[in-house]
């Protein structure tokens, strides 16, 4: 094949059996399960180990899985000192970057990635991947310590992995419901078939780096606002319109000077994210609980949701994740900035599950190019140019 697609758009990349979407029906399934059915019974531990390994687990498995989650979450005083260090007002996502890169000089795991043959050894890549997925969620919170100049909250084993995020973020009991609706905040970001940083996953593992590297990697792919940077920019715009009445001007002349409306369409979709409806109906039922109390931002969202379905579904473009995830965030009192790297914590998980897919049949990736540049030149001597 030698025609060039940019972005290599609808070129498949690999063989998988961890999610699949249908974009014409707005569906997303992990594993074979609709998502719908696990945001409502499933929880992200859960979920988790479902990607990972394939099926549901059984009670003991979830347990014990459970239970190894809990055990890593606390970090090596190193990494904190590291932290420290970094500038206060830098970006949570080039935070993480770094700290996930640095786990590997602290916590090895190279050891089973040094050969042409795949890693057989299951027992390391189930640990490898518990301690990347135990530990992101103890780096984001510590971070909003540390950045305001203060130490980090420790974790307790007797919360859930969304329960003690809440709790280690703001040092206090974490609100039941909060908890729940960030559990299925990481349920819905946990995996989305190949998707521009799981592609990256799947190119650094090929190499046989280690899951530090290939997770770092895919952090920094994902911060782009063309990726999961984008939940940001969509406060960003809901603050710049202000109102509701504001909304109709604003859209308009974004798409007069064809501007990105952020948290609108997606690649994959359609019709609406399935994702976004799920955020939309958390939200709805937060409001509900809260007798009415609605955030302004979710009036501002409905009213530019509305406008752009009128204008846009023609075209299938719909709200996607992006919109409506980070009004639910900075619901919970989430600065703006880490919303990225709750969907990183959340997306380790399919991250993880795709490196061990890829380790079982691996094969270096090396796409080709279609050249475009001079022919064979003769090179000039400088001082006769």
């Amino acid at each position: 094949m030698s025609e060039y697609l940019p972005g290599l758009a609808g070129v498949p990349a690999t063989k998988s059996n961890i999610s699949d979407i249908d974009g014409q029906k707005g569906i997303l399934t992990y594993r074979g399960f609709p998502l719908e059915q696990l945001a409502e019974h499933s929880s992200f531990e859960e979920t988790t180990l479902l990607l990972l390994d394939g099926e549901l687990p059984s009670a003991t498995s979830l347990a014990d899985f459970d239970m190894q989650l809990k055990k890593n979450r606390v970090v090596k005083y190193h990494i904190r000192e590291l932290m420290k260090n970094l500038p206060s007002r830098g970006h949570p996502m080039e935070m993480l970057q770094t700290a996930v890169a640095s786990l590997g000089m602290f916590y090895p795991g190279k050891e089973c990635l040094t050969g042409e043959d795949f890693c057989e050894n299951l027992n390391y890549v189930h640990d490898m991947t518990v301690k990347i997925i135990a530990r992101m969620a103890t780096i984001v919170t510590m971070w909003q310590h540390l950045r305001n100049g203060y130490e980090p909250v420790n974790p307790r084993k007797d919360l859930s992995y969304a329960e003690n995020f809440l709790y280690m973020l703001t040092g206090k009991e974490p609100d039941p419901l909060l908890a729940k609706i960030l559990d299925v905040c990481l349920i819905l970001h946990a995996e989305h078939t190949i998707n521009a940083s799981t592609f990256s996953v799947l190119v650094t593992a090929s190499t046989l780096a280690s899951p530090y590297s290939v997770v770092a990697g895919a952090i920094g792919t994902l911060s782009g606002p063309l990726h999961g940077g984008a939940n940001q920019k969509v406060i960003e715009m809901l603050h710049a319109i202000g109102s509701p009445d504001k909304a109709e001007e604003y859209i308009s002349n974004r798409l007069k000077n064809k501007e990105v409306i952020w948290g609108m369409g997606h690649r994959e979709y359609k019709t609406k994210d399935p994702r976004a409806k799920i955020l939309q109906k958390l939200f709805r039922n937060l409001i509900e609980k809260r007798g009415g109390n609605i955030n302004p931002l979710f009036e501002i969202a409905l009213e530019v949701e509305r406008i752009c379905e009128e204008r846009l579904a023609s075209k299938g473009v719909y709200a996607n994740v992006d919109f409506y995830s980070g009004i639910l965030y900075a619901e919970m009192g989430i600065p703006a900035d880490q919303f990225t790297t709750i969907f990183a914590v959340a997306r380790s998980a399919g991250w993880l599950a795709h490196w061990r897919e890829q380790l079982a049949d691996n094969r270096i990736f090396r796409p080709t190019q279609v050249y475009i540049g001079s022919g064979i030149r003769t090179y000039t001597p400088i001082d006769q140019r």
